[in-house]
């Protein structure tokens, strides 16, 4: 069986790659991190088929450990009212109640995964798996951290074809964090392929390597200043430009075609505004505006781009390859008179 890690670019048709893996007839469990995506990915199964094929399940990942995980494998065993997503408490010991569940009985969202391998119920994951389906698909990989990923790798043993789909330089938020659980995870793209690599998965850099959504113009500034490799099928060039005239400024904020897309706060300003973060996922933009604060303003002009903290690189990574047309890029100290 096929167990592959496709990491993909921005653009490249991932969502595309997972749909043409399935007919009418798949019996196919999909997960992946947020509401959005799974939304996404049942819209895009359902305009492929006219209906939902009755052996297709999408997940959110949390409702997969949950209902499809936990319940039916140690419900019987433990009392459980649903997830919390506070902090659990820092002392309480490992194989205890309290170290998994609030005293409301509430699993704590970032030791669901953690409380399945410390009780040795993977098999048991791995064997309800096996029984319903065929096709076992992960998407957004690169959200996966600490024992979420932990989990992944253990699942590589599973008899079902496994498919991981992401795009590492997304990774913008975690499915959770737990101390140092594999805390310096997407710190390194080589040792994060390695992790994967040694619990059993073929990585593959070159089915999705292209980008159908971002002109060569854009794929070239991202790979030579921000330092994030990505190729484009396309051939046609776009304009990437910093702008500093006044006017052409206010025609750029009175055009609500652009989206302006600012590191943080994008709320405070006026016209068609979000954060960088954000728009992951997003595919309806065409000439873009990437407002700079200072920082990053000042690693443009000296060209160092690729020397910004991963967090923030990632999202300026994001930000550009939402744009199917031009980019423009703009300092913040610029704009005060465009404040709500």
């Amino acid at each position: 069986m096929d167990k592959r890690v496709v990491l993909a670019v921005a653009g490249s048709g991932k969502t595309q790659h997972i749909i043409d893996k399935l007919d009418i007839n798949s019996r196919a469990l999909i997960v992946t991190y947020t509401v959005n995506n799974t939304a996404n990915l049942k819209k895009r199964i359902l305009n492929k088929f006219g209906v939902m094929p009755k052996g297709v399940r999408v997940y959110t990942y949390f409702s997969f450990l949950l209902s499809f995980c936990v319940r039916p494998i140690v419900g019987n065993d433990m009392k459980i009212k649903g997830v919390i997503y506070s902090e659990p408490p820092r002392f309480a010991k490992r194989n205890t109640h309290g170290h998994y569940a609030s005293q409301g009985d509430r699993l704590y969202h970032n030791r669901i995964a953690k409380m399945m391998i410390d009780y040795d119920r993977v098999s048991d994951i791995t064997r309800r798996i096996e029984k319903y389906f065929d096709f076992f698909c992960v998407d957004e990989i690169q959200d996966f951290a600490a024992s979420d990923f932990n989990l992944l790798c253990q699942l590589s043993k599973m008899d079902v074809e496994v498919l991981f789909v992401g795009d590492f330089f997304q990774h913008t938020f975690d499915t959770s964090r737990d101390g140092n659980i594999q805390k310096n995870l997407h710190n390194n793209y080589e040792a994060y392929l390695t992790k994967l690599k040694d619990a059993g998965y073929t990585i593959d850099l070159d089915t999705l390597s292209h980008s159908h959504r971002c002109s060569p113009t854009v794929c070239r500034f991202v790979t030579e200043q921000i330092g994030i490799t990505i190729s484009s099928h396309r051939q046609d060039e776009v304009n990437i430009a910093l702008i500093d005239d006044t006017e052409q400024i206010e025609r750029l904020f009175s055009d609500d075609s652009i989206v302006k897309l600012f590191f943080k706060e994008s709320y405070k300003y006026v016209g068609r505004t979000d954060n960088w973060g954000n728009t992951k996922g997003l595919d309806d933009f065409a000439d873009i505006c990437i407002v700079l604060n200072p920082t990053t303003f000042t690693a443009y002009t000296k060209g160092r781009l690729a020397t910004l903290a991963p967090s923030t690189l990632n999202k300026l990574y994001v930000a550009c390859t939402r744009a199917k047309g031009s980019v423009y890029f703009v300092s913040q100290r610029l704009l005060d008179g465009h404040k709500k």
